[in-house]
């Protein structure tokens, strides 16, 4: 287990490059799970927790490690299964989202896995219940591991302000974009309507896809009815990084690449804010990053990008 703990501490170091590495854990059952490393900064031993009054149902408690006061989510109950119930001898991954850090309580952590996005696949279509907290899935040892919607876990327990708090010239942004739309691409459906909300204010038009892959798609399709560049029609595109089949880097990369597509401003949106590393956006070419979720800063970086045309 120590050997595992110190991989971990290592990993989130790194930055893939069209690749992940999975923590691999357990809750209540056989069913595994993953975690991107990029996102965890620690795995502990649970330590005792203090409860707190009136605190949502799923959080067990906090706890103070190494000077900061954590809330820790027990992910089984949060997903609609059944508390973990002996939580000394359960582990906690820390791990940072949207900018906070929280715990997450877990039965038991296996190892970590490192693997292409290109073997990510997205939930099957029409999940419910606890199948609808999946971003996506994928098979390792011949058995399926479940990639949670940890977005959407934290929106339910503590919901993102979405409104914008400060004027922007909204005339002279939807006269930037014209008759264009904004691309969306993100794989949770909790970041795509946050997204959606807080520029629809600004009254742009927009079209949500949920993968790199999907968005890519949809460039090339538009792209066959413009003259010479995809801008003529889409004003910018706004991506997350982790997404299933195609992550956020490869797609800036991809879009680079090819003549009609290569004049699109991007805008890297993602929860990797702790591990961001802004020589990746440069290799790949994005014009900007933004760490999930604040809504001035995208609506502003929106305005910014939309008026460089």
């Amino acid at each position: 287990m120590a050997s595992i703990l110190d991989s971990v501490n290592q990993r989130t170091r790194l930055v893939g490059q069209n690749r992940l590495e999975l923590l691999l854990f357990k809750l209540v059952g056989r069913q595994r799970y993953g975690i991107n490393v990029f996102k965890v900064r620690e795995v502990l031993q649970c330590p005792p927790l203090t409860a707190i009054p009136r605190q949502n149902k799923f959080v067990r408690g906090i706890a103070h490690i190494r000077g900061q006061t954590i809330s820790v989510i027990d992910l089984s109950l949060a997903t609609g299964g059944k508390a973990i119930e002996n939580t000394k001898d359960s582990f906690i991954v820390i791990a940072e989202y949207n900018r906070s850090v929280q715990g997450f309580l877990v039965n038991s952590v296996e190892r970590i896995i490192n693997i292409n996005w290109e073997a990510i696949m997205p939930p099957p279509k029409g999940t419910a219940g606890k199948q609808s907290y999946l971003t996506a899935v994928t098979e390792i040892d011949k058995e399926l591991v479940e990639i949670l919607d940890v977005e959407k876990i934290l929106e339910e327990i503590s919901p993102s302000a979405t409104t914008l708090t400060k004027q922007l010239d909204t005339q002279s942004i939807t006269a930037d974009l014209g008759d264009r739309v904004i691309l969306i691409a993100d794989d949770s459906a909790v970041a795509r309507n946050q997204v959606k909300r807080a520029l629809e204010v600004l009254g742009v038009k927009m079209h949500l896809v949920n993968n790199g892959r999907e968005a890519l798609e949809y460039l090339q399709q538009v792209a066959k009815d413009c003259n010479e560049s995809v801008t003529e029609k889409i004003g910018l595109l706004i991506s997350d990084i982790e997404m299933p089949e195609m992550d956020g880097y490869t797609l800036t990369a991809e879009i680079k690449l090819e003549p009609k597509l290569k004049k699109l401003h991007v805008i890297l949106h993602t929860s990797l804010s702790g591990v961001f590393n802004q020589q990746m956006v440069q290799k790949v070419g994005a014009d900007d990053f933004i760490a999930k979720f604040n809504p001035d800063e995208l609506a502003g970086s929106v305005e910014k990008w939309l008026h460089a045309d």
